[in-house]
């Protein structure tokens, strides 16, 4: 038996994932403070085009999916546990907090590789509903972009190209998340149907 299940949302960077689970209001767990830190050498490259050489963020080797796995499983089953702090201006963890569940019986786990623990989550029985979220991608790109430069993640010509190359991309980023389990839907779309959902019942694809 669980205590408590998870509600999965991926979709691209600047989808709006982080926006609906402040909406939503339950306990988060940020699966992109997963990553690895940026001298680790296993981090894999871009091997073509303007970015060639640099880190791939946006590839799930650059992640630590078994770790947050592991964090998944024991806020399901125990409500709470100690979790990295990732800072991505300075590549790298900064400490670690601690995600309690208090009573709630579901929590939200968001980011973009968030379709790489749906199939574990859906077969462990620890899944209430998994969802892609997505918008036009024009407006995915400005938010991204605006929201990069704002928090000074990286240089500014390297958010403006890597912004450009996920603009590109968005369409093959929906279609694997949809392929690992998830269900496409706006923001809008998901907090209706997650507000309707009874908690401690479980979603389907």
């Amino acid at each position: 038996m669980q205590r408590a299940q998870v509600v999965v949302l991926a979709g691209p960077s600047g989808a709006g994932k982080s926006r609906l689970a402040e909406r939503l209001g339950l306990p988060v767990l940020r699966l992109d403070d997963f990553y690895k830190d940026g001298d680790d050498p296993t981090l894999p490259r871009i091997t073509h085009g303007a970015n060639a050489g640099l880190v791939d963020w946006d590839d799930p080797e650059s992640w630590h999916r078994e770790d947050a796995l592991t964090a998944l499983r024991e806020l399901c089953a125990t409500g709470h546990s100690e979790v990295p702090v990732y800072e991505i201006s300075q590549n790298g963890r900064c400490g670690s907090r601690t995600v309690d569940l208090g009573a709630s019986t579901r929590f939200v786990a968001e980011g973009i590789f968030a379709p790489e623990v749906v199939a574990a989550c859906r077969e462990e029985g620890m899944l209430a509903a998994a969802y892609c979220i997505t918008q036009h991608p024009l407006v995915t790109f400005w938010r991204r972009l605006t929201r990069d430069l704002r928090e000074h993640r990286k240089p500014p010509l390297m958010l403006l190209r890597r912004g450009v190359a996920l603009a590109h991309d968005q369409r093959e980023v929906v279609a694997r998340a949809l392929r690992q389990g998830c269900r496409r839907a706006t923001g809008d779309q998901a907090y209706a149907e997650l507000t309707r959902q009874p908690q401690g019942s479980t979603g389907s694809r």
